[in-house]
């Protein structure tokens, strides 16, 4: 009584690379290095890519809109949270809310990873401008450099740059 193996089959990627694993959706033959585990099994990384933009609801113009209403709208709230200096901390989150809501608006509750890593690198520029204003102005011999108000600057910089991406992308923490 002989034994008679399987086919072996060898990755879709890799043809050197025996394997057992299949993509749950295309049926290919994939290795561990190229499975990608999802919550329905594992996948190629095709068929991963190609649900992602499935998603991807933005429009060209969403981009430049994102952009410009993040950046003004975090440079407003710099300048108000400039004279708040500790109060900055209880603030900034919320100004990064009303930031992202208003992104979100904007574009309609169109969606897609670029869009929001555009929308919250705005932010932070936004945020940064009056930190660079004051450094200049330092630099410059037009005033004195107060530490503090860098802080407070930088706190609000780093707290609106992750509430806007953590509500954009919507991350429960």
């Amino acid at each position: 009584m002989s034994q008679t193996s399987p086919d072996v089959l060898y990755c879709v990627n890799h043809p050197d690379r025996e394997t057992l694993l299949r993509c749950n959706r295309c049926e290919r033959p994939i290795c561990p290095e190229c499975a990608v585990l999802t919550p329905t099994g594992y996948r190629c990384k095709d068929c991963v890519r190609n649900q992602q933009k499935v998603f991807d609801t933005a429009q060209w113009f969403d981009y430049p809109l994102a952009i410009v209403i993040a950046g003004v709208l975090s440079f407003l709230g710099s300048l108000i949270t400039s004279l708040l200096g500790f109060f900055t901390l209880f603030v900034a989150p919320i100004a990064g809310a009303v930031i992202a809501e208003a992104v979100r608006w904007a574009t309609r509750r169109r969606r897609s990873r670029w869009l929001y890593r555009a929308a919250t690198l705005a932010a932070v520029i936004g945020g940064v401008v009056l930190i660079l204003a004051q450094v200049a102005g330092f630099l410059f011999g037009l005033n004195g450099l107060s530490i503090w108000p860098l802080v407070w600057q930088g706190a609000y910089v780093a707290l609106v740059g992750s509430t806007v991406f953590y509500r954009l992308t919507g991350i429960k923490i």
